[in-house]
């Protein structure tokens, strides 16, 4: 960054570049990578040395590449499409532990969906109007008496030429704002989990640098997303159909990185399932519980065995790829038409696709593990 660089800079193709960059961390770490143990040798830490490891010496390589292999095939780590936290400046999914939410000033945007029958309208209220250019539906509280009526018609999703229909969900707070919510599954994680209880599709309307893509209509293609929020709300002002705008504080989450605000985005990453059933019948969270109910663990204070059960009981699949270079490459790679082969090596991928009758050139997948 100091020198006006990217990491794709620093070779004539991806592959060179990436080669290079990896040579110049190692030559970093070479240079700061023991200042900890420098540190802790001034002050006396009697530990053993000659156990002294680092996370990317190639024996703990080879144990990380064993681990992925061997939950993979028991069909605990998966491939799929669901909906991370996204920086479009790092171009990677990042961890929760890396976001941090803040609150800040905002704005609480109300905006009119014309009813498709021509009889009226909802007001919705969002804090990010820019994100319903990819609404699927609006949503309402099954027993709030202003909209029961409205529930199973449909509305008209503005500046679109799409109609989405009035659904009914428990998860809506008829106190908050309106009592009506755009839902926008690829772009929120309640969204996300909305839509899948109600079986809605899924529109996403960003490019990885959170640019507009080609799903929106053409007047915000290419514009980033603040951009598109500005030029969003201008339109809705001209067409009459911005009711009302209200300071509103929110949290705002962002990566402690790069200070970037994330984005919800759905991209295809690397998973551990941790609610499946493993081999031995139990999943990852169950044997974590056990573990903790039967005293093999134990914690100090007791009362932090509370908060461990809420995150236990609530734990979702582990994204464990990064679009990054720097770690554990994961061990996979693909054939020319999206075939899937996970080995220990090159020589054992080309194996498996030769025993699965695949011919033709394979190609490493390009992530790496949040190690």
């Amino acid at each position: 960054q100091q020198e006006g660089l990217s990491r794709h800079d620093l070779g004539a193709t991806p592959e060179e570049a990436r080669r290079n960059f990896v040579a110049r961390v190692w030559a970093w770490k070479e240079r700061s990578g023991n200042t900890i143990t420098q540190q802790m040798r001034r002050l006396g830490d009697s530990v053993d040395w000659s156990r002294e490891y680092f996370t990317m010496d190639e024996r703990l390589s080879k144990v990380v590449t064993e681990t992925f292999v061997r939950l993979y095939e028991q069909g605990l780590i998966y491939r799929g499409k669901r909906l991370v936290n996204w920086d479009p400046v790092l171009m990677s999914a990042v961890s929760d532990l890396e976001v941090e939410s803040e609150e800040e000033d905002g704005f609480l945007w109300h905006i009119a969906y014309p009813l498709a029958s021509g009889e009226g309208q909802l007001v919705v209220a969002t804090t990010r109007p820019e994100t319903m250019l990819g609404d699927v539906a609006v949503m309402v509280h099954p027993d709030d008496e202003r909209y029961r009526h409205l529930i199973g018609q449909r509305v008209r999703l503005p500046l679109c030429e799409r109609e989405i229909p009035v659904i009914a969900d428990a998860y809506v707070d008829p106190a908050f704002g309106t009592g009506v919510v755009k839902v926008t599954p690829a772009h929120d994680p309640n969204d996300y989990a909305v839509g899948q209880r109600h079986q809605l599709p899924l529109i996403n309307i960003f490019h990885l640098d959170a640019t507009v893509n080609d799903q929106a209509p053409a007047a915000y293609r290419g514009l980033d997303r603040f951009e598109a929020r500005r030029r969003i709300v201008e339109d809705l002002r001209a067409a009459g159909l911005l009711v009302e705008v209200k300071k509103h504080r929110l949290m705002v989450p962002r990566c402690a990185r790069t200070g970037q605000i994330v984005e919800p985005m759905l991209t295809d990453q690397w998973f551990v399932a941790t609610t499946k059933p493993g081999a031995d019948g139990r999943s990852i969270a169950a044997k974590a519980i056990a573990a903790v109910e039967s005293g093999q663990v134990r914690f100090v204070p007791e009362q932090w065995v509370n908060t461990y059960d809420q995150w236990m009981k609530n734990l979702q699949d582990w994204c464990i790829s990064r679009q990054l270079w720097w770690g554990h490459q994961i061990p996979a790679w693909y054939g020319t038409n999206g075939e899937l082969f996970v080995a220990r090596s090159e020589e054992e991928a080309q194996a498996r696709a030769k025993a699965a009758g695949y011919v033709g050139e394979l190609t490493r997948d390009p992530d790496v593990l949040d190690t």
